[in-house]
């Protein structure tokens, strides 16, 4: 229980980042940077492009990090309600 309560708690934080506009704001500008880092570098500066792809993979990849834990915290809320309606029923 305490590695769920554990979960839980991540959830609760990881969806407070995903709400926070400054978080948003400054994942949103780094990503048009990559972007913008990429598409602006020339086809034969293939290292170039490939830190501005890995760095916009590194962020995708931290978004999608919290969403899992929002997602795990949700699972772990929805499976409580179910334990608790079912022991409200005997």
């Amino acid at each position: 229980m305490q590695d769920e309560d554990a979960l839980y708690d991540q959830g609760n934080q990881a969806e407070e980042l995903l709400k926070n506009n400054t978080f948003n704001s400054i994942v949103n500008s780094l990503v048009e940077e990559a972007f913008q880092g990429f598409v602006n570098s020339k086809p034969e500066e293939a290292e170039q492009r490939e830190q501005s792809y890995f760095h916009y993979r590194g962020l995708v990849g931290v978004v999608h990090t919290l969403k899992q834990r929002v997602a795990i915290r949700d699972e772990i809320l929805t499976k409580r309600e179910a334990e608790t309606n079912d022991n409200s029923g005997e």
